[in-house]
């Protein structure tokens, strides 16, 4: 059976106990399996993926929700949901201008990255111009699309734009793009 993390990760797993150990501290904290998560503030044991294979990730609290940056590799948006899923997340949904606002301005001051692309569960596969949360599986009621946006822009290899990301386009922090939901990008996890 292939494992998930080396297809999804393709070698940078050390990158990711590197991130970890800066994060929690010693090795010592580094445990697959936690026996007491005050150990390690930013840090948590539930992901839920095979049995005996079980993860701590470093996540981030904003507000009352509890997120995970995927900013070691970039993947399509299948991809993306199914590393949050397989390590007991799912891609964020977003349901506030306090929340969005909270989580632009993490990721624009986390090392600069507020000029990437990431993946949200936000996606309107089922029927073409309303959005739902693929995570919850609710309609997207608050909105920070980028102008002219969603467009469902149509590419020359007849690709349309169905799958919701964050992106500073403009330089206007982070709004919302509809784009292809094959393009590889990094992505915002939560614990349910």
């Amino acid at each position: 059976m292939l494992d998930v993390r080396t297809v999804l990760c393709k070698g940078t797993l050390w990158v990711i106990l590197l991130c970890l150990l800066v994060t929690c501290g010693t090795s010592q904290q580094l445990r697959a399996h936690r026996s007491d998560p005050s150990e390690c503030a930013n840090c948590v044991d539930e992901g839920v993926g095979l049995a005996g294979n079980r993860w701590t990730m470093p996540l981030l609290k904003l507000g009352e929700k509890r997120y995970y940056l995927g900013i070691f590799f970039k993947a399509n948006w299948y991809r993306a949901a199914q590393y949050c899923r397989y390590h007991g997340m799912h891609l964020a949904s977003i349901n506030s201008q306090e929340e969005n606002d909270k989580l632009e301005k993490h990721i624009r001051d986390f090392a600069g990255l507020g000029h990437e692309h990431f993946w949200t569960s936000g996606t309107d596969q089922a029927e073409e111009g309303v959005f739902f949360w693929m995570s919850t599986g609710r309609p997207v009621t608050f909105t920070n699309w980028n102008t002219g946006e969603p467009n469902n822009f149509r590419y020359e290899n007849g690709e349309e734009e169905h799958c919701l990301e964050l992106w500073n386009r403009d330089g206007k922090g982070l709004k919302w793009n509809d784009t292809p939901c094959s393009f590889e990008t990094f992505f915002v996890c939560e614990v349910p």
